[in-house]
């Protein structure tokens, strides 16, 4: 008979986007959460899953919209999990205020959410499992050539980030931790 599984027996993911050709960075920074801290209650699925508030600054000149991203390498998964995925972000939109990761209803123009791996039309906030080691959730704001991805909310955010490789100018990432 197997005992209870030890999660923190498994080898810890490598950085996501040390897996992709890469690309430049520019600057990413939030009043709400920072790199390498824990997360606050308010932004995880128990505290009410409130997206983080973000501004960025210093992409690319020929920088057409942004893809907005929250991606945690650590859920026990062949594929980690994806939190948050904004898609088709104007390039005149340089920042997103706290909680506008609610739905699409808190989106101005053609900027709009896909599902993240546990349903959610929006920003799903962090939940690693009970007496896991602290998950990372990679915030990035991507700095894409077109306006467009050509996608619709039926996408997968594999196929969103997919799509994206493709176009990607330039990526800025923020890394907060939390753990139960």
């Amino acid at each position: 008979m197997m005992g209870p599984m030890d999660l923190n027996s498994r080898p810890v993911a490598p950085d996501p986007y040390s897996l992709l050709p890469a690309v430049p960075s520019f600057t990413l920074t939030s009043e709400d959460v920072a790199h390498g801290a824990t997360l606050e209650a308010e932004f995880t699925a128990d505290g009410g899953s409130v997206s983080p508030q973000l501004s960025w600054s210093g992409f690319p000149e020929g920088t057409e919209s942004f893809l907005v991203t929250c991606f945690d390498p650590d859920a026990p998964t062949p594929a980690g999990y994806w939190h948050w995925t904004l898609v088709d972000v104007p390039a005149d939109q340089t920042s997103l205020d706290q909680g506008i990761g609610e739905s699409d209803l808190m989106l101005d123009g053609a900027a709009f959410h896909v599902r993240s791996d546990g349903g959610t039309f929006g920003y799903e906030g962090a939940a690693p499992p009970e007496g896991d080691r602290a998950h990372r959730y990679y915030f990035a704001v991507h700095a894409l050539d077109v306006d467009t991805l050509g996608l619709d909310a039926d996408a997968s955010p594999t196929k969103v980030a997919f799509t994206a490789l493709f176009h990607t100018l330039a990526r800025a990432v923020l890394v907060p931790t939390f753990a139960k």
